[in-house]
């Protein structure tokens, strides 16, 4: 097969990674894939590292001008069986997902074109996943939230959305007393620190990382957990608002920073319990199945896919968006007791082990890649 991977984005969230994955070992298993990102971006650099064929183009001068690069565009699906095209924001009218349909119609090709998304964004339309009816289309949800709400809220045909978890790497993700010595040198936490929390991810307003150190002022200040700690991993436009916010709530010695990482088993051998306050626009968060392969017990908000895996008092427990307070108990809960928090790990892992592991996700996708072209 002749697979091409869209990301409108020069970010590397968990999404860029998973592309990047996916198409390492689908390379290795004989197919040809094809990217189209912007110049530059970690996509369009890791994947040919991979042996991808990829077509670039200029990030922001695309909004303005697309007419510019839509023979690259349609150079890249005339190669190609199949696009699957991560749902991005739109950019000042421009959107990757109804650009393609453009390409592909225009250009009379037989090209599938398949909008692939696990957020919820209200404020997004309906066409960026149905962008043109006239052509070969088809929809992948990574959560089985996302694809009802598509089918309840856009009147998207149930029949033309399939629903394929990505999962993580179960093996990979596994605790040895080895990586435990070398996590503890990467990233050091006070002595006396209990719990250990984490978040990691991109510092920007959507992961709510303000709502994490909100709630641990909370429990500071009010002498509940007072050697609370949490380590900050990531990269993002609000790196240094978040520092700030440190330094005006006195939390110095209870948050550590660290930057973006390609080894986050170190960061989830280090602590006691994985955080995710994210505010908005989430899916099924890669780095929720990561730390649960490892055995960790997962706070969240209750959003999008979140609870098809962060089964309320058995693998973690959630809050109501932005709930400080909610947030805070929940911290305070799940630390108070370790073997809870032992058992919560235990069957974290095994639902990984049984439901998503990536080595059959990857085949699962190729599977209906195959189903479609039939």
């Amino acid at each position: 097969m002749r697979i091409c991977f869209i990301e409108d984005t020069p970010l590397r969230g968990g999404t860029q990674i998973w592309v990047a994955e996916a198409t390492k070992n689908f390379i290795s298993k004989g197919h040809e894939v094809n990217i189209v990102a912007p110049a530059g971006s970690y996509v369009s650099e890791t994947c040919v590292e991979f042996g991808a064929t990829a077509y670039t183009y200029d990030w922001d001068d695309i909004v303005k001008n697309p007419s510019a690069y839509q023979k690259t565009w349609t150079e890249a699906f005339k190669n190609s069986d199949m696009t699957v095209c991560t749902v991005h924001p739109p950019r000042g009218g421009f959107h990757c997902s109804v650009f393609a349909a453009k390409c592909i119609k225009e250009g009379n090709l037989d090209t599938i074109h398949i909008p692939k998304t696990g957020s919820i964004v209200p404020w997004y339309e309906g066409r960026f996943y149905v962008p043109d009816d006239s052509i070969n289309h088809k929809v992948i949800c990574i959560t089985d939230y996302t694809r009802n709400y598509l089918v309840e809220e856009y009147k998207i045909p149930a029949d033309i959305i399939d629903l394929v978890y990505q999962g993580t790497e179960v093996d990979r993700f596994s605790s040895t007393p080895e990586t435990v010595a070398e996590a503890k040198k990467r990233y050091p936490t006070p002595e006396n620190a209990y719990p250990v929390l984490a978040s990691i991810g991109m510092f920007e307003d959507r992961k709510g990382q303000i709502v994490l150190l909100q709630a641990m002022k909370k429990l500071i200040d009010s002498g509940r957990l007072p050697n609370v700690h949490a380590v900050l991993v990531g990269e993002g436009p609000d790196e240094e608002m978040l520092k700030a916010v440190v330094q005006v709530y006195g939390l110095e010695n209870n948050v550590s920073f660290f930057p973006f990482t390609k080894e986050p088993n170190y960061v989830f051998d280090s602590i006691d319990i994985l955080t995710l306050p994210s505010l908005y626009k989430e899916g099924l968060p890669n780095v929720i199945l990561e730390a649960m392969s490892m055995g960790l017990p997962v706070v969240s908000s209750r959003m999008a896919g979140v609870p098809e895996v962060v089964i309320e008092g058995e693998t973690g427990y959630m809050t109501d968006i932005g709930n400080v307070e909610e947030f805070a108990d929940a911290i305070e809960k799940l630390s108070a007791d370790k073997d809870l928090m032992k058992q919560m790990g235990v069957n974290a892992r095994k639902m990984m082990k049984e439901k998503f592991d990536k080595k059959h996700q990857f085949d699962a996708f190729l599977d209906y890649f195959e189903s479609i072209l039939k």
